[in-house]
């Protein structure tokens, strides 16, 4: 069962350790900044943090203390365009961004690759590290396929790679709005992988173009890598043999709109997801704060509300706003309005560690963490 918590948000990174008394805050970095994503390393302990700084840009942080101390590394950058070259423009005109704006997503590489990092980005950018962040090179098979300017924004201005799921075999990308993409020779080549999925949002004649799609969030099982989760912008989708072909889940309630999503780590079945009402509102169903689980493989699920606030409440959850620890029984996830949660029973209850953080970003355990 994990020990340590970390919250990425607005204004700073919380640190948060479980001790006999209960959840509490430990330490804050970078208190003010605008923190975008956090990656506690389970191969090394290693704890990386991206920021957001506006007219400064994004940066990179590295710890190897558990955020006692921090250096810089070297953030993700687009190379410059070849001399005499134009930059890319999308269908009704307007200039691809040449700069990084945010970086949205960090995933550690395999067991057997030591500091191979893999980092999603805005604009539509997927970048790997083999040295621990020191550099990183954009995977040009993926940024330079012909499909690529067909991606749009969902939520931001231009589409971004939020989700990357790295497994024995290959490594998954999700991307609002791109779809999901799947590559077998570690980012040498790749295929799109949607079919099932729709996008309601768009004209009949393309509600099943590949491209389109609007995964808010893709995670695989650790155990059974091939058994795959999406959030979609209009539904839950499940697949069973890599994404090859995705089964729509209908039984989710109060909604089938959301953002995040959770998988259990040894068992594909078993699913969370946090509902809101879509589109021009994106708060909770009827003011109630709730938690949906299957554990079926999305034949029924759950309502779990025991500990939440079941009224007048505003809270959505972002992306990367809910996280399951190793153990699968410990979850957590934060809010827009600063509200923190945990679960040590699957999600049956859960207790309020915070209601007063910044907006919250990002959730993630640390596995295997000693105290420090």
């Amino acid at each position: 069962m994990s020990s340590r918590l970390f919250v990425a948000t607005r204004k700073g990174l919380f640190r948060l350790d479980r001790k006999p008394s209960g959840w509490s805050i430990r330490e804050v970095s970078f208190l003010g900044d605008n923190v975008s994503m956090v990656l506690p390393d389970p191969r090394d302990g290693t704890l990386y943090a991206a920021l957001a700084l506006g007219h400064f840009g994004v940066k990179l942080r590295r710890s190897r203390d558990v955020g006692a101390t921090w250096e810089e590394i070297t953030a993700p950058a687009y190379p410059p365009l070849p001399e005499g070259a134009e930059p890319d423009k999308t269908p009704d005109g307007r200039e691809w961004p040449q700069r990084v704006e945010l970086l949205w997503s960090l995933e550690a590489g395999r067991d057997h690759e030591p500091g191979h990092l893999w980092c999603g980005t805005i604009p539509g950018g997927l970048f790997h590290s083999k040295d621990h962040g020191q550099s990183w090179d954009l995977v040009r098979s993926l940024w330079d396929h012909p499909t690529r300017k067909g991606w749009f924004g969902g939520g931001y201005d231009w589409p971004g790679i939020h989700s990357i799921c790295v497994d024995r075999s290959g490594v998954t990308v999700g991307i609002s709005c791109g779809g999901v993409w799947r590559s077998m020779d570690d980012g040498a080549t790749w295929e799109t992988r949607t079919e099932g999925m729709y996008a309601e949002y768009m004209p009949p004649e393309r509600r099943d173009d590949p491209g389109i799609q609007d995964p808010h969030r893709v995670v695989a099982c650790a155990a059974q890598p091939d058994a795959l989760w999406v959030q979609h912008h209009n539904g839950l989708f499940r697949s069973t043999d890599g994404g090859k072909t995705w089964r729509e889940v209908t039984s989710v309630k109060p909604s089938k709109f959301g953002f995040t999503m959770a998988v259990h780590p040894r068992d594909p079945e078993t699913a969370w997801v946090v509902p809101a009402k879509k589109d021009e509102q994106r708060v909770p169903v009827d003011g109630k704060v709730v938690v949906a689980r299957t554990r079926d493989g999305g034949a029924s699920f759950t309502v779990l509300e025991r500990g939440l606030p079941q009224g007048n409440a505003f809270d959505l959850t972002y992306r990367h706003g809910l996280d399951v620890d190793g153990s699968g029984n410990v979850l957590a996830f934060g809010t827009t309005t600063g509200s923190l949660w945990l679960s040590e029973d699957g999600g049956d209850s859960w207790q309020t560690i915070s209601n007063h953080l910044p907006p919250v970003y990002a959730v993630r355990f640390a596995e295997g963490a000693a105290d420090a």
